[in-house]
């Protein structure tokens, strides 16, 4: 049955465009696919944060400063890691600044994301790692869609593969290894990507539920070790040009300083924060509107975080013993 199945498999086509004409706008698939991405998380963060007792859609006046600094940030990153694209001999600088033509970097984004992101919630007084352990399942899924992009532009695939699922590439695509003959199938690294994201995204969403002390940007570091854990694996077998370091490629090498980065996160502020967060506000910040019996949390317990002096708990000032026997 299994080897039936394969082999009604045969390959994967990749789309034969990659943009569209409406009007004087050209419009390319890859931003859609982005765009759509964002919109999905957007909505999703706002659920999550809004279950935790913040104001709905507040997560607007923060991503207003986060994506315009993450496209920014996978911009740089990008250009940064392919110098020769743009700065080699007979390259075009100008070319640094056509991103619609592709070149974006999810860790570069994540960067100038989290710069961005720290900016809105002092601005609108979220916490930063409560609206981080929010977004982290929308990250995924957003990359997820943004992968599509990628299958349109015929592009970051992986190595020559003869498996049943292998990816269809035109023969006249710039990135077509030469020296390969045509009919040549590779590895859909964007496929493995997608899968990988969306699988993610539903474990963070069932640890996010079933271990409510995953709070303190501890969900979010979880993000970063799945996610990087599974991009050392795609990065490995990709052959787009890129940098590479004592053997490996760059992104190989951002995914592993994740990997620690994530767990450094993880250990430190459970340490740090061994309780749960006493609210979705940073102290003396908070929601007017809130309703009634909303706590930080997703259960009907009302938990303070035992990291820091529960209010009440200050030592009373000592009364007389006249005022005693009065």
């Amino acid at each position: 049955m299994m080897n039936a199945a394969l082999q009604v498999i045969s390959s994967i086509p990749s789309p034969d465009i990659s943009y569209f004409d409406i009007g004087p706008l050209r419009v390319y698939i890859y931003a859609l696919c982005i765009i759509v991405g964002i919109i999905v998380a957007a909505f999703l963060t706002n659920a999550r944060l809004t279950k935790r007792g913040a104001e709905p859609w507040i997560v607007i006046d923060i991503i207003l400063l986060a994506i315009p600094l993450a496209i920014i940030g996978a911009r740089i990153f990008h250009v940064l890691t392919h110098p020769a694209f743009y700065f080699g001999p007979g390259a075009d600088f100008f070319a640094v600044f056509r991103i619609w033509e592709g070149g974006i970097a999810i860790y570069g984004a994540l960067i100038g994301g989290a710069v961005g992101a720290w900016l809105g919630c002092r601005w609108s007084g979220i916490r930063f790692w409560t609206f981080a352990d929010a977004l982290a399942p929308g990250m995924l899924i957003a990359q997820a869609l943004g992968r599509f992009g990628n299958w349109f532009n015929q592009e970051l695939f992986g190595l020559p593969t003869t498996l049943p699922w292998g990816l269809e590439i035109d023969r006249d695509n710039p990135a077509w290894p030469p020296g390969l003959p045509s009919g040549t199938l590779f590895h859909p690294t964007f496929l493995y990507e997608v899968i990988w994201n969306l699988l993610g995204a539903a474990v963070l969403l069932w640890a996010g539920q079933k271990f409510i002390r995953l709070q303190w940007g501890r969900l979010f570091a979880l993000y970063l070790i799945w996610y990087s854990a599974g991009r050392v694996v795609w990065e490995s077998i990709r052959i787009d040009p890129t940098e590479i370091f004592l053997g490996l490629r760059v992104n190989v090498w951002w995914s592993i300083f994740s990997i620690v980065l994530g767990l450094v996160i993880f250990v430190v502020q459970k340490k740090r924060h061994p309780g749960l967060e006493p609210s979705p506000y940073r102290p003396g910040r908070g929601w007017e509107g809130a309703p009634a019996g909303v706590h930080s949390q997703n259960s009907e317990s009302d938990f303070v975080d035992v990291s820091e002096p529960p209010a009440g708990a200050l030592k009373a000032p000592a009364t007389s013993k006249a005022a005693i026997t009065k």
